[in-house]
């Protein structure tokens, strides 16, 4: 019983970790100036990037590549820039998109 809270506890501190980690790269990246988690701003909120594609097994791969390399008319006329490696690693971009589509 003892190792199963304490496994509990250990999974929500890595996980609350994993937040704060994943939202700290979107603003280093300077995601921020484009889009937020519940607003839109120039680009869509998170939130609904996450609803748009819950249940969409190929959504981080189609999510990154977009980042890679930019985008339009998914979300409007505004096109996204792409951002290549020296704005945020592929690293990174990885742990950011799961932390999007995790957002409910």
């Amino acid at each position: 019983m003892k190792s199963s809270l304490v496994l509990a506890l250990i999974a929500g501190v890595l996980s609350s970790a994993s937040v704060q980690a994943s939202e700290a790269i979107i603003k280093k990246a300077r995601c921020v100036a484009c889009h937020a988690v519940d607003t839109k701003r120039i680009g869509p909120p998170y939130k609904e990037v996450a609803e748009k594609y819950r249940g969409d097994a190929g959504a981080a791969e189609r999510l990154m590549h977009k980042v890679r390399n930019g985008g339009s008319g998914v979300w409007g006329d505004m096109p996204m820039p792409p951002n290549g490696t020296d704005k945020i690693s592929d690293a990174d971009l990885a742990l950011a998109v799961e932390w999007i589509l995790g957002l409910k």
